[in-house]
């Protein structure tokens, strides 16, 4: 019966070290990441900037999949 009170109180005292470990880690900032990819794609991009496409490598570039972007989205300028 002794034993379970040795190791209650081991695991007790092993328990607040780790927890005082992390609370030190968050206040020195080991968890401030704002740059990481995962929060990078929640950022808004810059204005004006966008991404163009470029040729598929093995495919070849025709006049209808050419690599140039489109300038008007083709369902738009349908009448309604």
């Amino acid at each position: 019966m002794s034993v379970i009170f040795l190791l209650l109180t081991i695991s007790t005292l092993m328990a607040g070290i780790f927890l005082l470990a992390f609370i030190r880690a968050v206040r020195k900032g080991q968890y401030d990441d704002d740059r990481s990819p995962a929060v990078r794609i929640l950022l808004d991009d810059a204005v004006g900037r966008s991404v163009q496409p470029g040729p598929v490598p093995g495919q070849p570039t025709t006049a209808r999949h050419s690599a140039q972007p489109r300038t008007t989205h083709p369902i738009a300028n349908e009448p309604s």
